[in-house]
């Protein structure tokens, strides 16, 4: 059964939740079956080197995951406008996989979330694509034809799935945001298979 690699970075749980809902969607559709993944903290400080498995939560991605995938999602919070340093990290250390063509033509997506309304969600997204054009994935977003798309008054783009988790930090996105979710999935997942 082919995978959909959805990988993300997740602080404060939200870009987490995204992520089941993203996969969920990614499972609605025959013969579909996502592997979820995560990319493990970076830090200024020289540390202890990261378990190989986390404590909790999903497993550290490993680049075979992408050499086995037929398409991914990438998610991160918001920072600034761009992804968070523990994704640009992991992105930034796919030189070879960019060298041999590893995503070339594979479906690709993205999501994120903010604390603040206009915190730069859209931005993020778009900051999260460049890599991936350059990687050569066919992006995948949600169209309009979406009815959710519409009517939130959150998180929600064509550029992707996002969530406004406000400053308390709200994991839990709103029916909406995770009807979008959902549909990013699905439409990743439909796309990919097609491609494949």
């Amino acid at each position: 059964m082919p995978d959909i690699l959805v990988l993300y970075y997740s602080r404060g749980g939200s870009v987490a939740r995204l992520a089941r809902l993203i996969a969920r969607g990614v499972e609605e559709v025959d013969g579909m079956r996502a592997r979820i993944r995560s990319v493990p903290p970076v830090t200024a400080v020289t540390q202890q080197a990261a378990p190989p498995i986390p404590d909790e939560g999903a497993p550290y991605v490993e680049k075979q995951d992408l050499a086995e995938c037929v398409g991914l999602a990438i998610g991160s919070p918001t920072r600034f406008g761009n992804m968070a340093a523990p994704m640009k990290h992991f992105i930034d250390g796919l030189g070879s996989e960019w060298a041999s063509g590893t995503l070339v033509g594979k479906a690709a997506a993205v999501f994120t979330s903010t604390s603040t309304l206009h915190g730069g969600n859209e931005a993020t997204l778009l900051t999260m694509q460049v890599p991936l054009l350059h990687h050569g994935c066919v992006l995948v977003g949600i169209p309009y034809t979406e009815a959710a798309l519409n009517t939130t008054r959150s998180g929600g783009t064509p550029y992707g799935a996002s969530h406004y988790a406000g400053l308390q930090d709200d994991p839990q996105p709103s029916d909406e945001e995770a009807t979008l979710a959902r549909a990013l999935g699905r439409r990743l997942a439909t796309i990919a298979g097609k491609l494949a």
